[in-house]
């Protein structure tokens, strides 16, 4: 062997020697690559699974929203006679206590003096005096009682 043999195998063992820690610190990160690898196979699954649960449970809620819909939907419909009720309801009583006021107005001169009223509200009815009997009375006489003394 020449010294030229000699000297390119010298040079090709200390590159040799420089490339083992270079090919250790590559298998050591091989390594913990493949580890990682592992981990985050198992994290993917967890995360299929975790999309699928949520998934699903959209699909619940979507369909319990559905059905809240309806339900509101049916109440209101149901509900909507009822206020009309009510409104007719309202109406009546407005008019009904128009004509109350108008008959405790009237009234008030009857059960200050005791005389017969000058003339009817509108709207009021014509009632004989003798159709309103004792208990027409009482209520007359009742009303003025409950009347503050200002008012009479």
């Amino acid at each position: 062997m020449s010294t030229l043999e000699w000297t390119l195998q010298l040079v090709l063992l200390v590159l040799l020697g420089a490339a083992i820690p270079f090919a250790l610190r590559l298998e050591r990160q091989l390594g913990a690559l493949r580890r990682d690898r592992v981990a985050l196979e198992g994290s993917a699954a967890g995360f299929q699974e975790a999309t699928r649960m949520a998934e699903a449970a959209m699909v619940r809620l979507r369909a319990a929203a559905e059905l809240a819909g309806r339900q509101v939907a049916e109440r209101a419909a149901a509900a909507e006679p009822l206020r009309d009720d009510l409104r007719y309801l309202a109406e009546r009583a407005e008019g009904l206590a128009d004509r109350l006021e108008a008959l405790v107005r009237a009234a008030r001169p009857l059960a200050a003096t005791g005389a017969a009223p000058a003339a009817r509200p509108e709207g009021a009815a014509a009632e004989p005096a003798p159709e309103r009997g004792e208990a027409g009375r009482d209520l007359v006489h009742a009303l003025a009682q409950a009347l503050p003394r200002t008012e009479r």
